[in-house]
C-alpha cells in the first residue's frame, strides 16, 4: 500500500488531455473543493462564536459544519476512493463539478431557508441537496459496473450506504423544520435525524475509508482479513443504524437499543482489526495517525454512550443526545477531516515528491499543541462540568481547529498559485472552472444572508426612529433574567441614545423568550439558557414581554424607559384593559345548547380490574361548546374540560402516560391523590414531549388533578383539570354515583390580557359544574324515587369553592376530605357540603317522590350564573 493506491488519480492516465501536469484537471476540482468546505467551515466557527445573538445559532453552526463542509468533504472523497477502489474509470468531471454545485447550493437553501424562516427555500434547499445525493448514489452504484474490483471494493458498499443514509436523514430534517412530522413525533424523529446523519452520512464513510487510509498513514501491509471484516462491519454498522433509526422514527426504544448496539459492536470490531495493525514503526504521517486514532476512540465513547444513555432514558428525554453533540461533531468528524486532509491534501495537490513533502511539513506544524486542544476541548464540552469548563472547552476545542484551518488555508493558496503556474506553461482550458463559480456563489449568498438578516428575531439591531440624545455614545448591557413568570428588572431607565444590550438568561425550568417592541426577540429559551439581544441607540420607550400565550399576561414583561421623558410614540407600563372581543358579556343560560350538543356523562364509571391502572392523557387545545350557543378554545387534557375522571381502591397504581400534543407551549399535570416529589413528575413538558406519572394511592378521598405549569390561575382558568375518586374501604354500593366537578369559567382568547385579568379579579363569565353553564339544567341527571344517589363533588376553582346543595332534599351521609362527618345511622342531617377550592368528598341522599329538584352551588351568584341543574325523579 503507498500513495499512489490512495491517490487514484493514476487509474486512468490516457484519459487525461496533456500538459505539464497531467493531474491538472482532478487537482483544480479538489483545490477548489477544499476551498469551498473551508469557507463553510470559516463560517460555521463564526456563527459557533457568534451564536448567543443569532436566531437558532447552535442550529446554524452545527449545519454549517455538517451540510456545508462535512458533506462537501464526503461527496469528494467518496467518489475519489469508490473510483481508487474499484479501479474505475473516472466519472464525467462536468457532472462531478455539477453534483457537488448542487449538493452545496442545496445546502445553502437549506440553512438560509431555515434560519430566515422561509418556508419554501427550506423545502427547495431540501429537494436539491436529496436530488445531488441520489445522483451520487447512482454514480457509486455504477461505478462498480464493469470496474476491475479489488480487495478493497467492498469499502465502496460504505459510501453507498452512507449516501442512503443522507438522503434519509434529509427527508426526516425536512419533517422536523416544517413540522409535518407532528409534535407528537418531534423526539423520536429528531433522534432518528442525528442518527442517520451523523453515524450514517459521516460515520460510515469514516470506517469504510479507515480500513484502507489507516494502514496507508502508518505505512504497513494491510491485514489479511481487512476485505472480511470490512463486509461484517458494514453489516453490524449499517443494518444497526437501519433498525434504529426506524425504532427511533416509530418511538419504539427497543428497536433503538438494538439497532444502536449492533452499530456499536460493528465500530468496536473495526477498531481491534485497527488497533492490531499498528506496529513499532514511524508512521508516514505521525499527525494524522494520531489524529485518526482519536476520532476513532471518540467515535467508539460516543457510541458506547448513546447506547447507555437510549437503554435507561425515555426518548422525549434525550430529544438530540446534546452531550454526545461535541463528542460526535469535534472528537470525530473534525479530527477526520484533519487526519484525512493532514495526510491527503499534499498527495492531491502536490506535482512531486518535493512538493508533498513541503506541503505535508505545513500542515504537521505545532500538531501535538492542536492535537491536545482539540481533544482537550472535547472532553471539557462533554462531560458533566460547571458552565465555566464548557466554555474553556470551546475555547480549546476552535483554537485547535482554527489553527489548523489557517494551515490548510496556506496550503490551498500556495497550491493555487502553483496550478496557476501550470496553467500558464501548458494548454489553457477551454473556460474556467465552474465550481469556482459555486464556490463563491455559495459564500456570497450565505454571507449576503447573515447580513440582511442580522437585525431578525433574536440577534441584530432594530433601532427606534429618533435623534441622538444625552446616552449617544454610551453603551450599557443589563443582564436580564426570566423565572417565575417575571421578567428581572421588570424597568430599565437608560438615557436617550444609550447603546443597550440584553444579555437575557431563562433560569426556570419551562421555556420563555423575550421579545422587544419594534425589535429583535430571543428564540425560545431551556433552562439556562442565554442570548443576547443588541437594542442598538435607545430613543422612545419601549415593552418586552414573554410570547408565549398569556405568559405577558401574566406580568412577563419589562419596561424600558428614557429618562429624559422622550417617547417617540413608544409607551410604557402593561396594557391591562379589557377589550370588547374578549368581554364575556351575560350569557343566556335559557338559551337552546347547539344540535348535536352532548351533555357530559356525570356518571361514575366502575374501578377498573386490577389494581394498576393505566392512563394516556394527551395535552391539547379544543374548542368546546361552554354555555348554550357559547363555543370556547380551551387547554385540555383529553379534548374535554374537565379531563377524564379516574377511579381506584385504597393501594391502586396509577400510571398515566402525559402527552403535550398542544404545539404552542408547555403542560405538565399534578395530582393531588400521589404524594410523591413533584421535581421530575410535575416538570413542564415542552411540545411533544410525554412522560410516565406513576403514583400509589395510599388515601381515600375525591382529589384534583391540574397542569403543574405556571401560570396555574391560567392553566386551570381555561381548562385543564379533572377528578380522581378513591373509594374509602367498605364503602357500600349506591344506585347512582355521580361526579361533579365544579368550575369558573372565563371567556376570550386564552392567555388574553382581558382574560387573564377576569382571572385576576375573580370575575368570571360563569360558574359551572363539568365545565359546561346550565348543561343538566336542560339535560336533567335520572333517578327513581327511593333510590340512594351519591353525589361526588371537587372543587376545581381555580380561585372560588363551592357548597353544593340539592333543593328538596336532606343529606344523610357526608364525607369530606377523607373523613366522614355524617353517616345514615346518625340522627343529624346536612344541608351543604363545603368545599374550598381544590377540595373534594361526597354526599348520599334518597329521594323521597318524584319531581324535578335543582342541584346548585349555594352562592346565589354562582347558581344564576350557571352552577346549576335538575335531578329528575321518576316513580
Amino acid at each position: 500500500m503507498h500513495d499512489k493506491e490512495v491517490d487514484g488519480t493514476s487509474a486512468r492516465e490516457g484519459d487525461r488531455p496533456p500538459g505539464r501536469f497531467k493531474a491538472s484537471g482532478p487537482r483544480r476540482r479538489h483545490l477548489a473543493a477544499h476551498g469551498l468546505a473551508a469557507a463553510w467551515v470559516v463560517l460555521a466557527l463564526l456563527a459557533a462564536s457568534v451564536q448567543q445573538t443569532l436566531p437558532a445559532g447552535r442550529w446554524l453552526a452545527v449545519h454549517l459544519f455538517l451540510v456545508g463542509a462535512a458533506t462537501t468533504a464526503v461527496v469528494v472523497w467518496s467518489e475519489h476512493f469508490a473510483v481508487a477502489m474499484l479501479h474505475a474509470r473516472l466519472p464525467d468531471r462536468r457532472w462531478s463539478n455539477t453534483r457537488l454545485a448542487a449538493v452545496n447550493l442545496g445546502a445553502v437553501g437549506v440553512l438560509t431557508g431555515m434560519w430566515a424562516d422561509r418556508p419554501l427555500l427550506l423545502g427547495a434547499g431540501c429537494a436539491l441537496l436529496i436530488a445531488a445525493i441520489t445522483a451520487h448514489l447512482v454514480v457509486l452504484v455504477r461505478l462498480g459496473r464493469g470496474a476491475l474490483g479489488g480487495r478493497l471494493a467492498p469499502i465502496a458498499d460504505y459510501y453507498r450506504a452512507a449516501a442512503a443514509a443522507l438522503i434519509v436523514g434529509a427527508v426526516l430534517g425536512w419533517l422536523l423544520a416544517t413540522g409535518r412530522g407532528g409534535p407528537q413525533h418531534y423526539a423520536g424523529l429528531k433522534l432518528a435525524h442525528v442518527h442517520a446523519t451523523l453515524l450514517g452520512w459521516i460515520g460510515l464513510p469514516v470506517l469504510g475509508t479507515l480500513f484502507m487510509l489507516w494502514p496507508t498513514v502508518l505505512g504497513v501491509r494491510m491485514a489479511e482479513r481487512t476485505t472480511v471484516l470490512a463486509r461484517r462491519v458494514l453489516l453490524l454498522t449499517g443494518g444497526g443504524l437501519l433498525i434504529a433509526v426506524a425504532g427511533l422514527a416509530a418511538g419504539w426504544r427497543p428497536g433503538a437499543v438494538a439497532g444502536v448496539a449492533g452499530y456499536t459492536a460493528g465500530v468496536a470490531l473495526a477498531a481491534l482489526l485497527l488497533a492490531r495493525t499498528v506496529r513499532r514503526r514511524p508512521a508516514i504521517s505521525a499527525a494524522a495517525a494520531w489524529t485518526l486514532a482519536a476520532a476513532l476512540a471518540w467515535l467508539l465513547a460516543g457510541v458506547v454512550a448513546d447506547l447507555v444513555l437510549l437503554a435507561v432514558r425515555p426518548l422525549d428525554a434525550l430529544r438530540d443526545i446534546g452531550a454526545l453533540l461535541p463528542v460526535l461533531l469535534v472528537g470525530l468528524v473534525a479530527q477526520v477531516l484533519i487526519g484525512a486532509l493532514t495526510y491527503l491534501l499534499p498527495i492531491v495537490l502536490a506535482t512531486g515528491p518535493g512538493e508533498r513533502a513541503a506541503l505535508r511539513a505545513v500542515l504537521e506544524r505545532a500538531w501535538v499543541p492542536r492535537l491536545v486542544l482539540l481533544n482537550l476541548g472535547v472532553a471539557l464540552l462533554a462531560l458533566p462540568l460547571p458552565a465555566p469548563a464548557g466554555t474553556v472547552g470551546a475555547v480549546s476545542a476552535g483554537a485547535g481547529a482554527a489553527a489548523f484551518l489557517a494551515l490548510v488555508v496556506r496550503v490551498l493558496l500556495r497550491s493555487g498559485r502553483g496550478l496557476l503556474r501550470g496553467v500558464e506553461e501548458g494548454p489553457a482550458p477551454a473556460r474556467r472552472p465552474a465550481l469556482w463559480g459555486t464556490v463563491a456563489g455559495a459564500v456570497v449568498i450565505v454571507l449576503a444572508v447573515l447580513v440582511a438578516n442580522s437585525g431578525g428575531p433574536g440577534g441584530g439591531t432594530t433601532n427606534a426612529a429618533g435623534t441622538a440624545g444625552p446616552g449617544a455614545g454610551t453603551t450599557r448591557t443589563v443582564a436580564v433574567t426570566l423565572a417565575d413568570m417575571r421578567v428581572r428588572p421588570a424597568r430599565i431607565e437608560v438615557a436617550a441614545g444609550t447603546a443597550l444590550r440584553l444579555k437575557v438568561t431563562n433560569t426556570d425550568t419551562q421555556r420563555h423568550d423575550l421579545k422587544i417592541e419594534d425589535g429583535p426577540a430571543t428564540p425560545m429559551l431551556g433552562r439556562n439558557d442565554t442570548r443576547v439581544l443588541d437594542l442598538g441607540p435607545v430613543t422612545a420607550d419601549r415593552e418586552a414581554w414573554c410570547t408565549l400565550p398569556g405568559h405577558r399576561a401574566a406580568g412577563m414583561t419589562m419596561d424600558i424607559v428614557v429618562k429624559d421623558g422622550t417617547t417617540g410614540g413608544g409607551h410604557t407600563g402593561h396594557t391591562t384593559a379589557a377589550t370588547t372581543d374578549d368581554d364575556g358579556g351575560g350569557l343566556d343560560l335559557s338559551a337552546d345548547f347547539s344540535t348535536g350538543f352532548e351533555a357530559r356523562d356525570a356518571a361514575l364509571a366502575p374501578v377498573p380490574g386490577g389494581t394498576v391502572h393505566k392512563v394516556e392523557l394527551r395535552a391539547v387545545q379544543r374548542t368546546v361548546e361552554v354555555a348554550p350557543g357559547v363555543r370556547q378554545r380551551m387547554w385540555t387534557f383529553g379534548g374535554t374540560a374537565p379531563g377524564p375522571t379516574l377511579h381506584g381502591r385504597v393501594g391502586d397504581v396509577f400510571e398515566v402516560t402525559l402527552v403535550n400534543d398542544d404545539t404552542a407551549m408547555g403542560h405538565g399535570i399534578d395530582f393531588h391523590a400521589g404524594s410523591l416529589a413533584p421535581d421530575r413528575p410535575m416538570r413542564t413538558l415542552q411540545p411533544g414531549e410525554r412522560l410516565v406519572y406513576r403514583f400509589r394511592a395510599e388515601r381515600a378521598g375525591a382529589w384534583l388533578y391540574h397542569c403543574s405549569t405556571a401560570p396555574m390561575l391560567q392553566h386551570l382558568g381555561n381548562g385543564m383539570y379533572g377528578a380522581v375518586v378513591i373509594d374509602p374501604p367498605g364503602l357500600a354500593k349506591a344506585d347512582h354515583t355521580y361526579v361533579l366537578v365544579s368550575s369558573q369559567l372565563y371567556l376570550g382568547t386564552p392567555g388574553s390580557t382581558a382574560q387573564v385579568t377576569k382571572m385576576r379579579r375573580n370575575t368570571p363569565d360563569a360558574w359551572v359544574f363539568n365545565g359546561v353553564a346550565g348543561q343538566y339544567a336542560q339535560r336533567p341527571l335520572k333517578v327513581r324515587a327511593g333510590e340512594r344517589a351519591r353525589f361526588w363533588v371537587v372543587a376545581a376553582g381555580p380561585s372560588d369553592g363551592i357548597a353544593f346543595h340539592i333543593v328538596g332534599t336532606v343529606f344523610d351521609t357526608v364525607y369530606k376530605e377523607g373523613a366522614h362527618l355524617l353517616r345514615p345511622d346518625q340522627p343529624g342531617g346536612s344541608q351543604v357540603l363545603d368545599l374550598a377550592a381544590a377540595q373534594g368528598g361526597f354526599v348520599e341522599t334518597t329521594f323521597p317522590e318524584a319531581g324535578h329538584y335543582a342541584f346548585v352551588d349555594h352562592d346565589m351568584r354562582h347558581a344564576e350564573a350557571g352552577a346549576h341543574g335538575t335531578v329528575e325523579v321518576t316513580d
